[in-house]
């Protein structure tokens, strides 16, 4: 019968869910326990960060300047209707650090870095290097995956700051410069209504978490890609999928953490 496929193919679909969850939790683990080696030969994580990192700059940089310019557009012409153009920089600087800055720059990092890392990992399996590693007793999750773990966990925040910073000049840049509005105002409202904990702090928070779980995600599926041009295809496109799904799901559930009771 027609609802008696349906709901097996529910049953099977939420199995095939559940099961790739736990192997998803039991490599996190198995990395985590591998992390040591890592840790001891920092030269393999500086490489990493290079390329997971500073490879990614340029996109962050410029996204974070036009969605700050488009900030500050959007939100003077709002302000004017009440009478509070004094408070743009409030609205750009706290809508940036709290919730634009660590999204915008996670979803940026999935589709730029996370992408690389799973197609790089897949290739690595698709031409048997891993394996080969494998017989040389040289173990992949310490040599591979674990140095480009800590660099997405490091990286991440530091991107996420440097898109909000650049927001908000792209925000002073429009709203002061172009439109006139007061510098002084602009940025002693700014620094009043900024709190280092309540907002600076949460956002460090999201854009950690984040980076854990795009860097998680896109390692995961690149090393259980089956070793094909199209497995590998498949693999990084449900890195980029999964991720900014997961991320904007935890978006969520942060901010209902961290502001739900304020």
């Amino acid at each position: 019968m027609p609802v008696a496929r349906a709901l097996r193919g529910i049953g099977h679909r939420t199995i095939d869910a559940v099961w790739r969850i736990g192997l998803a939790t039991r490599f996190f683990v198995a990395t985590l326990l591998a992390s040591g080696s890592s840790v001891r030969r920092f030269r393999l994580i500086t490489k990493e960060l290079f390329s997971t990192g500073v490879m990614s700059l340029i996109i962050i940089v410029v996204a974070g300047l036009f969605v700050g310019m488009v900030l500050g557009l959007q939100g003077y012409e709002t302000l004017k209707r009440y009478g509070s153009e004094s408070a743009l920089g409030v609205m750009v600087a706290l809508g940036l650090v709290r919730e634009l800055g660590p999204v915008v720059a996670a979803l940026l990092f999935a589709s730029r870095a996370g992408s690389a890392m799973t197609a790089e990992i897949g290739l690595m399996k698709a031409t048997e290097q891993i394996s080969a590693m494998e017989m040389m007793a040289v173990d992949p999750i310490a040599r591979i995956v674990a140095p480009r773990f800590w660099a997405g966990v490091i990286s991440m925040p530091l991107l996420a700051a440097l898109f909000s910073a650049m927001g908000i000049f792209g925000g002073y840049f429009v709203g002061v410069i172009q439109i006139g509005v007061d510098e002084g105002s602009f940025w002693s409202q700014m620094q009043a209504a900024v709190d280092f904990k309540g907002d600076i702090l949460n956002g460090v928070i999201k854009s950690f978490v984040f980076g854990t779980v795009v860097t998680v995600i896109a390692l995961f599926e690149g090393y259980d890609a089956p070793p094909t041009a199209e497995g590998v295809s498949g693999a990084t496109t449900r890195t980029v999928v999964t991720s900014s799904l997961a991320i904007l799901m935890l978006d969520f559930i942060l901010t209902a953490m961290m502001f739900g009771g304020s």
